[in-house]
């Protein structure tokens, strides 16, 4: 990846959208950009032109943390800019690592947990959306996914390269928003793997959508929320989740979902859970069969 050019275009497309009477400029006569000039945030953020225009280019090596926090408040940015702003400014002043990608292992006490979760779908996923962990009602709700992706499923690739994406996920379009915001994150946070690299250049290549969506280097954090899922036993629910980040590995985030008492979607998220169950007893009932059957059989001989 391009840091500096990563850089440079976050930087522009936060200036566009801030226009110069929410950040108390009084603009007179025609301008050709809608949002704020380079000027108008040097000044905002009590710099020169000059040094902002070097920022802005990708060349921070030595630049503050103070200037940086200027330049955030200056556009407005919210805290997950802001961080995103200064894993930029962080890798844009190193040199280019190995790539190497460390895969991050779950802990046997994460899976212990999610796994005591029986009345809530529960996922941990990596920062470019692989789901490394689930308990058995998450690979329930997600079972689709699973059955369509190599493990570990990767989100991203469902929802942009599987031609059930908007089967699955009916609000699609918030998917796809929410799936390219999270990957900006990491794609910052970890600008040499080459896991993160070679998905963004393969959903790049692959696809449009991913395409115009990369382009507008919108950011978020997965920390709750609200998701639509459809799925094909239960139908539509309408989850609420909560993201937590595992504290003894660092990257990996849990995910729990649970639905509002009362609700339709609490109603369907139960049957999916007595229909998981009912699928994970059928193997040993058709074993006890099987062996009843054989007692019965040497009885009789």
């Amino acid at each position: 990846m391009e840091i500096a050019n990563d850089l440079r275009e976050f930087l522009m497309t936060r200036r566009a959208k801030i226009t110069p009477e929410q950040a108390g400029i009084i603009a007179g006569g025609r301008r050709r950009v809608s949002g704020l000039r380079r000027e108008e945030v040097a000044r905002l953020a009590g710099v020169s032109t000059e040094y902002y225009v070097q920022i802005e280019r990708g060349r921070v090596s030595g630049v503050s943390d103070e200037v940086l926090h200027a330049i955030a408040t200056a556009l407005q940015l919210d805290d997950t800019e802001t961080t995103h702003l200064f894993d930029l400014a962080r890798a844009a002043g190193k040199r280019a690592g190995s790539g190497r990608t460390v895969r991050q292992p779950v802990p046997e006490g994460v899976q212990a947990l999610i796994d005591t979760m029986v009345n809530a779908p529960a996922i941990v996923q990596n920062g470019h959306l692989d789901v490394v962990a689930a308990n058995a009602l998450g690979r329930a709700l997600y079972g689709v996914v699973y059955e369509r992706t190599p493990h570990p499923p990767n989100l991203a690739r469902f929802i942009f390269l599987d031609d059930r994406a908007e089967e699955v996920f009916p609000d699609w379009k918030k998917a796809a928003d929410d799936a390219v915001a999270l990957l900006h994150v990491e794609a910052a946070r970890a600008p040499y793997s080459k896991a993160v690299t070679g998905l963004i250049g393969d959903l790049a290549t692959r696809s449009e959508a991913f395409r115009t969506r990369w382009a507008a280097h919108d950011v978020k954090a997965h920390r709750r929320g609200t998701k639509l899922f459809r799925h094909p036993v239960v139908g539509e629910l309408t989850l609420r989740f909560e993201g937590l980040q595992v504290a003894s590995a660092p990257g990996l985030t849990l995910i729990g979902y649970t639905a509002e008492p009362g609700s339709p979607s609490a109603e369907a998220l139960q049957l999916l859970s007595s229909w998981t169950a009912s699928e994970a007893a059928g193997p040993a009932v058709r074993s006890a069969g099987h062996e009843t059957a054989d007692d019965d059989r040497r009885a009789q001989a």
